[in-house]
């Protein structure tokens, strides 16, 4: 089952993008801006309070609604919730709002790979590794393939 707190990527959770460029924390921010809601909804996943962190990622888009990674973000929280339509409708506003986010094309081959829709995933895992070619993002295509051997054979 798909849980983006053990999700063997670090994009994936929004809290290590956050920590990795440790570039403020939600106390270090205005709480009348993007920066602060986003911080918080990625704390709030952090702790698995999933539908509060989406609450804080919409207040975030009220301020900036063009915010690929809050986009991202808020479909990671709901990939938790299992709302996958909801999810990648998510992805795919980050992705089009900047077709180089690479992590949200990885996120949505994520999704995409645990409904079945393995066509997709590898187009969204190709995408992301033609942008940033992380070993966990192979990993993951080649993942696909045992996937689809494991279907077959349940059948």
């Amino acid at each position: 089952m798909f849980n983006p707190v053990l999700a063997d990527a670090p994009f994936f959770k929004c809290f290590s993008v956050r920590a990795k460029d440790d570039s403020m924390t939600c106390i270090e921010s205005d709480i009348n801006s993007s920066d602060y809601w986003q911080a918080k909804g990625c704390e709030l996943c952090a702790i698995e309070q999933y539908h509060e962190a989406i609450s804080a990622f919409d207040l975030a888009l009220s301020f900036e609604s063009n915010d690929c990674r809050t986009w991202n973000y808020r479909g990671n929280a709901l990939s938790a919730l299992h709302r996958q339509a909801e999810a990648l409708s998510c992805y795919d506003k980050a992705t089009a709002l900047s077709g180089s986010y690479h992590q949200a094309w990885f996120n949505r081959g994520l999704l995409l790979s645990e409904i079945g829709a393995y066509g997709s995933a590898l187009a969204s895992y190709d995408r992301a590794i033609k942008l940033y070619p992380d070993s966990r993002y192979l990993h993951a295509r080649a993942g696909i393939g045992i996937k689809q051997k494991l279907v077959l054979f349940a059948f």
